[in-house]
């Protein structure tokens, strides 16, 4: 028997987190691992980590367009930066859990534009209630997310063919629907309403409903079992399904929610422009991808944070929105946003290498010197 010592609960402890003695046949068995390093913990894993940082970007960004960019730092400017961003907002919620799983849902600002041009047309016919009419426009967006999640879900298909197919399916749907008119005679009332703010403070009256479907994506994500399961899922499909988490429902209803949310954005693009059109939202879904993707969502899946995301949302329309003050063309607008996009896939690798670097070596000198 080797005479292997061991730390006890009494005397002094050890220096280092490995033992060392005889093995078999007399052999030193030295660097025994007993405990692993470990990383940040506590308060400066919070003060430090993704969304922490996405936040101080954020804030960087706000100081940084007030001091350079005349009339940013006004009430002006804070309705009309939220405004813009409201959509995207309401978007990337069922899209950060989408993504979380790993799957991906491209055909959202296509489910907002065939949205508003059901709107439109049932409108334009006349003889029908505004609530009937929107009801029925947020009925059409749940059967769009329906349609995605029954392909994935059920059948199995890739969600980013399905997706991708379903873009160009309800936008031509859309066109279909509405053709190449406009239908702008929306009760006005509406549109105040979309567009009024809270006092003098200059943040839309929407912006209350906005929070609400926040925190409620925040609540199901981070402190229910079902959210709990979507990380799991966006790691192993097999290995949930092996606890117990029911793969194919739980996707199907996370595409039927964000065909809902997406219709919602629909609604509220028509009746703050006071306009229904076939081609409304075009080009959402690359300012929604690359906003969830910045705030700390992997695209592989089983990692993000509605906190981050919505950093992300912010920092991406402050920047969009300081640019437009300086007078910077809407194509230099897109490549930025292509940027970003292109920044928020490749930042996590770069930093996630730089993470396991640290930890290896945090281990080697933990190891006994010869």
């Amino acid at each position: 028997m080797s005479d292997l010592k061991t730390p006890t609960t009494s005397g002094t402890t050890p220096k280092a987190p490995f033992t060392k003695g005889s093995g078999p046949l007399g052999t030193d068995t030295t660097g025994v691992l007993v405990a692993e390093p470990k990383g940040r913990t506590g308060a400066s894993r919070i003060l430090l980590g993704r969304d922490a940082i996405m936040i101080y970007a954020l804030l960087v960004v706000v100081i940084g367009a007030c001091l350079l960019i005349p009339r940013f730092a006004s009430p002006v400017t804070v309705g009309f930066l939220l405004l813009d961003v409201i959509p995207i907002l309401l978007i990337a919620m069922p899209m950060t859990l989408v993504i979380i799983t790993g799957e991906i849902d491209l055909s959202v600002a296509s489910t907002a534009g065939l949205t508003s041009a059901v709107i439109g047309v049932l409108w334009a016919g006349g003889g029908m209630d505004i609530g009937v009419v929107l009801l029925i426009g947020l009925l059409v967006g749940v059967v769009a997310g329906a349609f995605n999640g029954f392909l994935i879900a059920v059948v199995g298909l890739p969600s980013l063919a399905v997706t991708i197919g379903t873009l160009a399916l309800f936008r031509g749907l859309a066109l279909v629907v509405i053709g190449d008119n406009a239908v702008a005679n929306f009760p006005p009332e509406l549109t105040a309403f979309f567009t009024s703010k809270i006092g003098s403070t200059g943040v839309p009256v929407v912006m209350v409903g906005v929070v609400v479907v926040v925190l409620a994506f925040g609540v199901v994500l981070h402190l229910t079992p079902f959210g709990r399961g979507l990380y799991a899922l966006g790691y192993s499909t097999e290995a949930a399904s092996f606890v117990g988490i029911k793969v194919a429902r739980s996707k199907f209803w996370l595409y039927v929610a964000t065909g809902g949310v997406s219709a919602l954005a629909g609604v509220f693009w028509t009746l703050r422009y006071s306009s229904a059109r076939s081609d409304n939202a075009s080009g959402l879904e690359l300012a929604v991808i690359a906003a969830v993707l910045l705030g700390g969502v992997s695209i592989f899946g089983g990692k993000g944070s509605i906190p981050g995301v919505v950093a992300g949302v912010l920092l991406i329309g402050t920047i969009n929105y300081a640019l437009r003050l300086g007078r910077v063309s809407d194509v230099v607008l897109i490549i930025v946003t292509g940027t970003l996009l292109i920044a928020s896939v490749v930042g996590p690798s770069i930093f996630e290498s730089v993470k396991q670097w640290n930890h290896h070596r945090r281990i080697r000198r933990s190891l006994p010197q010869h």
